[in-house]
């Protein structure tokens, strides 16, 4: 028997305008795309301040523009906001249909319905959504009851849990602006103290099913589970004289940090100025890697209060059930079925001919998405400490040559073959003066064969972001990994691999599967 769908109720007491307008704020920050939000109540019960409040909150410019109701329109749109929004006013409908009619929900993917008078359209509504009912409660006062129902059920009892840990911790009265998102449960707010400091809302992950060995993924490729990996190795390369978050307060049974805010200078953001001179700042971050690549840091972290985190190593299993998500994902989307079973061998086997490579340098702690979303340019510090560094918490020890091709091969924006080549250089010419026993030959092999298994994996990660978690968007990235994959894979010693590639997934089949225009036939 299936279970019912997981509800949870928040009952609050709205004062007056202010509070109400305060809530629409605080809901904005767990908006999700697909989300649809219903506010029901008599009229003048505050649903369209409330709308109101929800969509000025998501605007860049929130709360200097009009935000009109939908009551003779029936409908607004704002596609400024940082999801769109529609904004449906259903009192004027007289049946469901003409709610279809309006394109309800016509949800975009990055989308969003607020929804005023639903008992009117009732049947259109999804089982998950957030339910708003306001009632009068001695003028001015409103009693709010939200029912949230799927994924919303988690998301009230979090927005309570993180509205006492910032009262506990004196953030309470702070402003709150959604800072990101990613690919990922993790969630950021900026809170406006003084200084700024970051709220990182990262609950425990749940294991999903077993793949291998009664293990599921994430075990396999030994991915956090908890904010204690984030504290663990922002204290480690804190000790190691880089720039990592500070961490301020913790709650780490619930997943909750606030933590240093770097500052906005995030090189992804800096590399979109063609004005912009990012010389300084890639050797910068490549002088980091050189230095943690000689760095003695540990495996085992204490963090305090009987706390602590343990670096996984990144073995063979860990690299090869990351490449095999080409596999698993973009195979399908080619070919619209499973990969033979012949093919997954070949595949295989080709990878383990090639870790043996790995193993020519010691292992070090490796960051494992060093690339421009995080890091962040701080001009004003010296040497090391210029280039801060976020979004580290599933560092392995492995080869360091990892870090260096997520960081040359950005995944998010393109980097020249030219300034590819030129930083490789600057690495190993920085290394090599630094260690007389530098091998610089085996490290550029490594750092063949982990761009290669790093654009293998990504390319599988953002076809499943597609497909299995409705985000096209990254689906745009692929082009560009497709571009490195074939760079990497003119490399002599990568030859059975790319030939592997040109048969079975060779560069028009990557591209048109990320078109959407896949099924083609294996012959």
């Amino acid at each position: 028997m299936m279970s019912a769908t997981p509800s949870e109720k928040l009952v609050l007491n709205l004062a007056d305008a202010s509070a109400t307008e305060a809530l629409g704020a605080q809901l904005s920050l767990f908006a999700r795309p697909g989300d649809i939000i219903t506010l029901s109540g008599d009229l003048g019960a505050g649903k369209t301040t409330l709308a109101r409040a929800v969509i000025r909150a998501m605007a860049p410019d929130a709360g200097t523009f009009e935000v009109p109701s939908p009551t003779f329109t029936l409908v607004q749109s704002y596609d400024f906001t940082r999801l769109d929004v529609s904004h449906y006013d259903f009192y004027r409908l007289s049946e469901e249909a003409e709610a279809l009619e309006l394109g309800f929900p016509g949800l975009s993917d990055a989308g969003i319905a607020l929804v005023e008078w639903p008992d009117r359209a009732s049947g259109l509504l999804p089982a998950e959504h957030l339910e708003i009912c306001i009632e009068d409660n001695n003028d001015p006062g409103r009693i709010a009851t939200l029912t949230g129902t799927g994924s919303w059920a988690f998301r009230l009892g979090r927005m309570t849990e993180i509205a006492e840990f910032l009262a506990t911790h004196g953030y309470g009265e702070c402003k709150r602006t959604f800072l990101q998102g990613d690919a990922s449960a993790r969630r950021y707010e900026r809170l406006g103290s003084n200084p700024p400091v970051i709220l990182m809302d990262s609950p425990a992950q749940t294991d999903g099913p077993p793949v291998r060995d009664g293990k599921p993924y994430s075990q396999i490729a030994h991915l956090a589970e908890d904010v204690s990996a984030f504290a663990g190795v922002a204290s480690g390369l804190e000790q190691a004289g880089l720039s990592a978050p500070g961490i301020l307060a913790a709650d780490y049974g619930k997943g909750m940090l606030i933590i240093e805010d770097l500052g906005d200078m995030v090189f992804g953001s800096m590399l979109n100025d063609p004005e912009t001179d990012m010389s300084e700042p890639y050797r910068a971050a490549v002088d980091v890697l050189c230095h943690l690549a000689v760095q003695d840091l540990g495996a085992e972290i204490q963090i305090g209060s009987g706390v602590s985190h343990r670096i996984p190593p990144y073995d063979a299993d860990a690299l090869e059930i990351e490449a095999e998500l080409l596999l698993d994902w973009l195979w399908p989307a080619i070919y619209g079925g499973e990969a033979p079973a012949e093919r997954r061998a070949e595949y295989l086997a080709i990878w383990r001919e090639l870790w043996p490579v790995l193993e020519t340098h010691k292992p070090v702690w490796v960051l494992r998405d060093y690339h421009s979303p995080n890091l962040i340019w701080l001009p004003e510090r010296e040497g090391l400490k210029r280039a801060g560094i976020i979004d580290f918490q599933d560092a392995v020890l492995g080869h360091p040559a990892y870090d260096l091709a997520s960081l040359l091969q950005d995944a998010r924006v393109d980097v020249p073959a030219e300034r590819e080549a030129e930083l490789l250089d600057y690495y190993c010419e920085t290394r090599s003066a630094k260690q007389s026993d530098f091998d610089e030959k085996s490290f550029r092999q490594a750092y063949g064969v982990l761009a290669a298994q790093r654009n293998s994996k990504i390319l599988g990660i953002f076809m499943r972001l597609k497909n299995r978690d409705g985000k096209p968007g990254y689906l745009k990235h692929i082009p560009r990994l497709s571009a490195y994959l074939d760079r990497t894979l003119s490399a002599p010693h990568l030859a059975e691999l790319s030939a592997w590639y040109d048969t079975w997934v060779p560069t028009e089949n990557r591209i048109r599967a990320a078109q959407g225009d896949g099924n083609v036939s294996e012959t």
